[in-house]
């Protein structure tokens, strides 16, 4: 079979991420075949390890706290599968698709470095799933960020092994009907591979990722919608002359600026209030968006190195070590036991995801309001033109100021949290799932209010017929009039918010501007 031109070709350790933002959106995902040497070394550098004899956690013991119960040679296989079967205690709803095979990709470019000992039958078997499209049904909650995401990857694992439900089309099927339906068998255990499959930061990390995407994409939208709202309010461009952020030196500042002001380039009715303008300086809504989205594309972009970090690492425990000499390769196995499990990095990165999501929606917010408020705007009252006989976008500024008020309940540092576990042997855990599993609701949040913000902002600049705004934001204005006719008089709004928002979480916004670039998580 040949090889989709479209396909995510995972280099263990080498992925970008525009690699993962394409598995996360839906692209195929194989495996580079020069990873199969390392996977081969891995496995037999644990046959070398059980043939000395040595305890090794995990392997020939219990877990967690039974880490010193040593476990007869007859039990290894039993004693994985067991693992798998009790770590599979998740609750809560099931985990998104994309997320759940993005987690899946993660795994298999973390298992296919070698470091965890698995065989080319358990690394081929999770690849063939996401080939055809196979996903476990795995319960969201249940992850306290170490040691490793447990519950969530033990329900991934019982799947491989035929326990549990697999969605096929979007149908819950069992486990072992789905496999059989496939082509596929279920797998059988070998010493270490349970341990492998459940050890392992890889749905905390992608769920982060998937945050950390959806992020990008409205604080690109945001771009836009901030500077047709500079445009509905005869704002001034002048905030984001590019001398001005120069001197402060933030390079994420300079490049919004920059993508601001292009944004606004050649418009009508920026040209009409140039010279004649009583007002001096523009709201902070308005004239500080370099310097609060800025700083937001800067947090967005730490977070990003940090996750690329941890998507192309190996969070196992222990982790297999051989040399690449075939002659030396028995003598040098080695089961070292370490804690590349905590996702205390990934738990930092996903609140620092969450503060900037929270911003984006908190400023885009004020702008709403700030169009909303004749006093500021100079624009009619709530943007209807028979204010009293109508309310206007009196309530959907009161829907985006409920949103944003609770993604900011939601933005609660998760990292500094820790509850004790497994009777105090994991004594401390970094709760980066539930930090992680956060951000995509947040960023819907977000896109909502970006979206009504979208709605506010052209039917502010409807006001000023016959002036038109620059050839990007004109392009978007008539997206958006294909999908949402000007407000003259009250309507039913729930559909006009949907579809704007649905503009916004599809990227035709961000795509309808592309003339202009939008600066984004990879510098």
């Amino acid at each position: 079979m040949g090889r989709d031109v479209n396909s995510v070709v995972l280099q263990p350790g080498k992925v970008s991420l525009a690699g993962w933002r394409a598995a996360y959106r839906g692209a195929p995902v194989e495996l580079s075949a020069a990873a199969g040497p390392q996977i081969a070394r891995g496995a037999r550098a644990v046959e070398h390890i059980l043939a000395r004899g040595e305890p090794v956690y995990g392997v020939n013991t219990g877990f967690g706290k039974l880490g010193a119960v040593r476990i007869a040679d007859g039990d290894l296989a039993k004693l994985q599968r067991n693992l798998v079967l009790s770590h599979a205690a998740g609750v809560g709803e099931a985990m998104p698709t994309p997320i759940a095979r993005l987690m899946m990709a993660l795994k298999l470019a973390s298992l296919a470095q070698g470091a965890s000992g698995v065989s080319a039958a358990t690394v081929s078997l999770l690849e063939a799933l996401l080939a055809r499209r196979l996903t476990p049904l795995i319960p969201c909650q249940g992850s306290v960020g170490a040691s490793g995401d447990l519950a969530p990857l033990a329900h991934m694992a019982a799947a491989m092994i035929g326990v549990g439900e697999m969605l096929v089309a979007g149908a819950a099927v069992p486990a072992t009907a789905a496999l059989a339906q496939a082509g596929l068998r279920p797998l059988t255990l070998r010493p270490k591979e349970g341990l492998a499959l459940l050890n392992g930061t890889q749905f905390s990390t992608a769920n982060a990722l998937a945050g950390l995407f959806e992020a990008e994409r409205v604080f690109q939208s945001a771009l836009v919608t901030g500077a047709l709202a500079t445009e509905a309010a005869k704002g001034s461009d002048t905030p984001f002359d590019h001398r001005i952020h120069v001197l402060r030196g933030h390079s994420s500042q300079m490049e919004t600026a920059d993508a601001l002001r292009s944004l606004m380039a050649g418009s009508a009715i920026r040209d009409s209030h140039r010279k004649n303008d009583e007002r001096v300086q523009d709201p902070y809504c308005l004239r500080c968006q370099p310097q609060v989205m800025g700083a937001v594309l800067g947090v967005l972009r730490q977070a990003a190195r940090t996750l690329s970090d941890e998507a192309n690492g190996v969070t196992d425990n222990p982790l297999i070590f051989a040399s690449a000499d075939v002659a030396d390769e028995a003598a040098t196995a080695e089961a070292l036991s370490g804690g590349n499990f905590h996702g205390e990095p990934v738990a930092f990165a996903a609140d620092m995801i969450a503060m900037a999501v929270c911003e984006i929606g908190s400023l885009a917010e004020r702008r709403i309001a700030m169009l909303v408020d004749p006093v500021l705007s100079g624009l009619p009252a709530f943007l209807t033109p028979r204010p009293g006989l109508n309310s206007g976008f009196m309530i959907p500024q009161v829907t985006a100021a409920a949103l944003v008020s609770e993604n900011k309940q939601k933005a609660y540092p998760a990292s500094v949290d820790s509850i004790p576990t497994s009777a105090n042997q994991e004594d401390h855990v970094s709760m980066s799932a539930h930090g992680a599993r956060r951000l995509h609701g947040m960023a819907g949040n977000v896109a909502a209010v970006i979206g009504i913000e979208l709605l506010a902002a052209a039917q502010g600049c409807d006001f000023h017929a016959p002036l038109r705004s620059s050839a990007p934001l004109e392009a978007v204005r008539a997206l958006l009039r294909r999908e949402v006719a000007h407000l003259e008089d009250d309507r039913w709004l729930h559909p006009d918010i949907m579809a704007a928002t649905r503009l916004i979480e599809e990227g035709s916004v961000v795509e309808a501007a592309s003339g202009v670039a939008l600066p984004g998580i990879e510098a």
